[in-house]
């Protein structure tokens, strides 16, 4: 007797490279991947999709995996996600149904804080500005900002935190933190110092948001945040969309409340065709691509096939757990 091979679907394959980049034969005979290179927001579209399928492999927080779709998908049995922790899936349902849901570890941690500070540079320079005018036979068209000796303020002084103050001061910024739970001397190890939230927005020419999105992150940065900002400050954001209320960051871009943004995070993803961030002049916007990284990618999809392996063969590895 023939048995019916496990049908795995590889979700939002922007780049159409995960199938060159592990040896997906690690599965076979038992199982077949398929590879969507396009993203599926509306819902009812996606679980037709995903009904037939045994197992899904998202690329980071590409599709959210809630309670809902993970009720509407009978025959799913494992999740596997780049990274240890997904905040896009629900663990509880799927605990709750007996998925098991696995991740990976090899990242290359230097990749987000390398496109922050591009971003900073970027937008500080008019770099978007610029080279849209040089496209179109124009030349300069603005004066640039320089870094040097102005003052970057960090929202969050975690890893990439701390990475990113690094660049600032070897850029010859002053730069201060604040985060919820830091201290002074914390600050102090990663070569800032520690202000309290207003004095962050009220000081820095150049704010940079690096926490993970959470019941007390999110919306933390709105209307008030950005009444405090000089209006020569820029705000950026390489972390998670909602950390920012986003109709109080469009006004204030708007009304040249601050002077820019450079932005690779949304509320939505993919960005709407018609969202103001893809027009505002004083914005500078990337498709989140702060982990597209070559080693990033080339260190997660060998261990999404080796995580499929070994539940295949009855052995879950890096399986997330609930919180």
């Amino acid at each position: 007797m023939t048995t019916a091979a496990i049908r795995i679907a590889v979700l939002d394959d922007y780049q159409q490279v995960a199938a060159t980049l592990a040896d997906w034969t690690r599965l076979q005979p038992q199982a077949k991947p398929v590879f969507f290179h396009d993203h599926v927001a509306d819902r009812e579209a996606l679980v037709a999709r995903l009904e037939p399928f045994d197992a899904v492999v998202l690329m980071r927080e590409r599709t959210a995996f809630d309670a809902d779709l993970i009720a509407k998908l009978p025959n799913l049995r494992l999740i596997v996600t780049v990274g240890m922790w997904n905040a896009a899936i629900d663990l509880h349902a799927a605990n709750a149904r007996g998925i098991v849901v696995s991740g990976t570890d090899a990242a290359e941690p230097a990749a987000t804080p390398a496109l922050t500070w591009g971003l900073i540079l970027a937008i500080t320079r008019n770099l978007h500005r610029e080279s849209a005018s040089l496209r179109a036979g124009g030349w300069q068209t603005s004066v640039g900002v320089d870094v040097h000796g102005k003052t970057l303020g960090l929202l969050g002084l975690g890893k990439i935190g701390q990475q990113v103050a690094r660049f600032g001061a070897a850029f010859g910024m002053n730069v201060i933190a604040w985060s919820p739970n830091l201290t002074p001397e914390r600050a102090a190890e990663a070569g800032a110092r520690r202000v309290d939230k207003d004095a962050l927005f009220r000081e820095a020419d150049v704010i940079s948001i690096h926490l993970k999105l959470g019941d007390r992150s999110r919306g933390l940065v709105g209307a008030a945040e950005f009444a405090a900002m000089k209006p020569t400050a820029y705000l950026i954001n390489t972390s998670r969309g909602p950390i920012v209320a986003e109709p109080a960051l469009i006004e204030a871009l708007q009304t040249q409340r601050i002077a820019g943004a450079a932005l690779d995070v949304f509320d939505e993803e993919p960005l709407p065709p018609t969202h103001p961030y893809r027009f505002l002049p004083n914005v500078l916007a990337t498709p989140h691509i702060g982990y597209v990284t070559e080693n990033t990618y080339r260190g997660a999809y060998p261990q999404i096939v080796e995580g499929i392996r070994a539940w295949l063969d009855g052995q879950p590895v890096r399986e997330l757990q609930v919180s």
